[in-house]
């Protein structure tokens, strides 16, 4: 009899024992906890910058239940601008009679009062929240806060899903909602999105809060043990080199400090599904060090470009560019062209895409009625001529030298505005543009007006890129230096947009020797035709970077440093906001597109 009743005893502690342990150790289990999971619509993409929220919208929801819904439109204080409108279909009219956002952010706060907060791209919600409760005085709740683009990021493979935006992985989760960019709707659908990966992850044996926020974390064992790779690296700035066990690159990256950083892949600091799967394949690790950080950016994008590793995502394919040519004929047109030429014609690019370089050519099309036929047309054409006009020239859109509709100074006349806006002032398409979306807006014909929108930002950002890209590439030599933590000072040349070489002034060194010298040793650049005529855009926009980073003194300028003061980059704000707006379903803090990643073996 006592036997049995200590061993009752017994079973009923450890009972004990085992529930106390699967709070306090295991973590909150995934169904017991309740989450809120919140949207925001925003006239811009920084509170910081000014913008404000238009409207919340929240669903909460514990153990895979609907427990209520949050929705409120927010008067803003301020006109919502007309790229916003038509990205959310609110409009100035509708948020003139809502509540302000001191009244709409307590009454959020108090719905989400207890839950968890969750959003995709939390960084983007809980920011403007935040900054909107400091405002007005009020403490910050202590949320615990799940970003379910981040979590994709690690969960979602490139089978399931294209990318990591909220409507493609509504998609892939077959969520019956469909993210609209109202905010209620996206949080709708942000749900369904989390509960398809708590659905996967459970088949992981991912049951708690803790588990489901560190599952990006885990590192299997045989990561760790290739830790030694990074041993002979040195504590310096420079380029790493993944290899494989037949000396093929696999992966190129940089570093302030190769040691740490390269160690950092066998540790838990290194989350990357598709970096894990890399590691595990890799043999060995080669670095190369570097005088400068900047040094250190640009030889990485080389070695890129010519290794063209697997795990490397961006640069890898420089060549892979679309430009946009204005012509130089009789009867000039544009053209969507490969590369430079050295024929005196005007060039807008490098675009990446052919699809943005074809927004960016509609818009030009939009505001100037060149000719879009590709003959070659002679000078003396009359109305003799014996062509017909085509479509676009009887739709007005053309204005249709081939029939002699047009005298060649007229036309010349529309070239040289056009050339205008490319190179130093792109107003004429600005506002062009800007009336067709308007019209369209008051209209209600929102996705016409987005197809506008669209091309008139990839115009505004190749104009601004060409502009600021040229300035720089027309420059024989231009040699700068700064002050680096340490105190000593890094010294770059630039040649013709291309780094040609990269120093530290040593301690107690002579500094206009060293730079004399620096230059004497310095690549040699020759100049050729084109915006980014000797280096990539992407090596020579980081070299725009550091040139205008504070703290930067001029040594030398050979040549005309410029842009224009009315070009396109005083546009740029306002689709920038935009672009932040359509991105904040995904990670802006990352710079790299949000890629799905493919995950490694177990």
């Amino acid at each position: 009899m006592g036997t049995t009743g200590g061993s009752s005893s017994v079973q009923r502690a450890v009972s004990r024992w085992e529930s106390q342990r699967s709070f306090d150790e295991l973590g909150r289990p995934l169904r017991d906890l309740t989450f809120c999971v919140v949207d925001l619509e925003t006239t811009g993409g920084s509170a910081e910058g000014g913008a404000m929220i238009t409207e919340i919208g929240a669903v909460k929801v514990r153990g895979g239940e609907v427990l209520g819904e949050f929705q409120t439109l927010v008067n803003p204080r301020t006109e919502i601008p007309p790229f916003i409108a038509v990205l959310t279909g609110i409009t100035n009219g509708m948020v003139a009679d809502a509540p302000p956002v001191e009244s709409a952010l307590p009454a959020f706060l108090e719905f989400a009062a207890g839950s968890v907060l969750v959003a995709h791209n939390a960084p983007f919600d809980v920011g403007f929240l935040r900054y909107f409760a400091e405002q007005q005085g009020r403490p910050w709740p202590r949320f615990e806060v799940l970003d379910t683009a981040r979590l994709a990021r690690r969960v979602v493979t490139r089978d399931d899903a294209p990318n990591c935006k909220l409507s493609s992985l509504a998609k892939a989760f077959g969520s019956p909602v469909t993210p609209n960019h109202r905010a209620l709707e996206d949080a709708r659908a942000t749900v369904h999105v989390l509960h398809g990966m708590m659905e996967r992850l459970g088949g992981l044996g991912v049951h708690t809060l803790e588990e489901l926020q560190t599952f990006s974390s885990r590192v299997s064992p045989a990561q760790r043990r290739k830790r030694h790779l990074a041993e002979g690296l040195p504590h310096a700035p420079g380029v790493y080199l993944f290899r494989d066990d037949r000396q093929r690159v696999l992966y190129v990256g940089t570093s302030r400090d190769l040691r740490t950083r390269v160690r950092s892949y066998f540790t838990a600091s290194e989350t990357r599904s598709r970096m894990g799967e890399m590691v595990g394949i890799a043999a060995c690790v080669d670095g190369i060090e570097c005088a400068t950080a900047l040094e250190a950016e640009v030889r990485e994008l080389r070695l890129i470009a010519e290794h063209k590793p697997r795990y490397n995502r961006r640069s890898r394919f420089p060549e892979k560019v679309h430009f946009l040519k204005l012509t130089r004929e009789p009867w000039p047109r544009l053209s969507l062209v490969r590369r430079v030429l050295d024929d005196d014609a005007d060039y807008l690019g490098p675009f990446a895409s052919k699809r943005t370089a074809e927004k960016c050519l509609a818009a030009l099309h939009d505001t100037f009625p060149v000719r879009q036929c590709s003959d070659r047309l002679p000078r003396d054409l009359g109305a003799g001529s014996g062509r017909s006009p085509c479509v676009l020239a009887e739709m007005g859109r053309c204005l249709s030298p081939c029939d002699g509709s047009v005298d060649d100074t007229t036309y010349a006349a529309v070239v040289r505005q056009l050339r205008d806006a490319l190179l130093r002032r792109p107003d004429e398409v600005v506002e062009a543009i800007n009336a067709k979306m308007t019209a369209l807006a008051a209209d209600e014909r929102f996705e016409e007006a987005g197809l506008h929108r669209d091309r008139l930002a990839a115009f505004v950002r190749a104009a601004a890129r060409t502009q600021r890209l040229s300035a720089l590439t027309r420059c024989p030599e231009v040699v700068a230096a700064r002050r680096e933590e340490d105190g000593r000072w890094a010294v770059h040349v630039v040649r013709f947009g291309r780094l040609a070489a990269a120093g530290v002034i040593p301690s107690g060194a002579d500094a206009h020797a060293f730079v004399a010298t620096l230059r004497l040793s310095a690549e040699t650049v020759s100049p050729a035709p084109g915006p980014t005529p000797a280096a990539t855009a992407e090596e020579t926009e980081k070299v725009l970077r550091w040139l205008e980073s504070p703290g930067i003194r001029l040594v030398d300028v050979d040549g005309e440093w410029t842009c224009p003061v009315a070009g396109a980059t005083r546009h740029l704000a306002v689709h920038d906001a935009v672009g932040q707006s359509r991105l904040s379903l995904v990670p802006f803090a990352e710079r790299r597109g949000l890629a799905t990643v493919h995950q490694p073996a177990r």
